[in-house]
């Protein structure tokens, strides 16, 4: 997930890491995680020789099954990195614990159904390393798309938090409306008394 949130968060001039880096970096950190990912799985083949297929990620349904969980699953995920990385009403010293809750959560809820992949590079590594591709375009196109639509969303809801949804001027109308029901005349069921 990680090079997709740094793709995703530089098409809006914002980069979601921990690490301070130019745009331009992104390809090299996508890079990066794939090496590492196909290194990782390479080296768990030899040294757990016997098992063929060490990793991988497969879905237990159908493949439309295992699409749907993982965007379902990368969405949240990347709605709740977006709120707590990017928002100036989160918490700092609770992103950590919140991102790492969605990561668990969508795990457990994502593994029966597709193994939970949630990156790309997750799932490639291993399948490299076994030569089983069975249903890859699943974890290439489910993260992918979740982690765009996440990030969309967030935006969205982010934005639509700064503009008003009824505008003052059609608020006094609204009121104006309103008391000409009443004859002209508004109710004054709340009045104030003092004791």
């Amino acid at each position: 997930m990680y090079p997709i949130v740094l793709y995703v968060s530089s098409g809006s001039k914002r980069i979601i890491a921990l690490v301070d880096s130019p745009t331009g970096m992104v390809p090299f950190y996508a890079l990066a995680q794939l090496t590492g990912a196909i290194s990782a799985a390479f080296t768990l083949r030899e040294l757990l020789y016997p098992i063929d297929r060490i990793g991988t990620t497969t879905p237990s349904g159908t493949d439309g099954q295992a699409l749907g969980m993982e965007i379902v699953v990368t969405f949240s995920m990347m709605f709740v990195t977006s709120a707590v990385a990017t928002d100036t009403k989160a918490v700092g010293e609770l992103a950590g614990l919140a991102v790492g809750s969605a990561v668990c959560i969508t795990s457990i809820v994502a593994g029966p159904v597709s193994g939970g992949s949630m990156n790309p590079a997750r799932t490639l590594g291993p399948a490299i390393a076994s030569g089983y591709y069975r249903a890859l375009w699943v974890y290439i196109v489910g993260p992918i798309t979740g982690t765009l639509l996440g990030s969309w969303f967030y935006k969205i809801i982010q934005l639509s938090e700064r503009k008003p949804i009824i505008s003052p001027s059609i608020s006094i109308k609204l009121r104006r409306m309103m008391s000409s029901d009443n004859n002209g005349q508004l109710e004054n069921k709340d009045r104030v008394t003092s004791v």
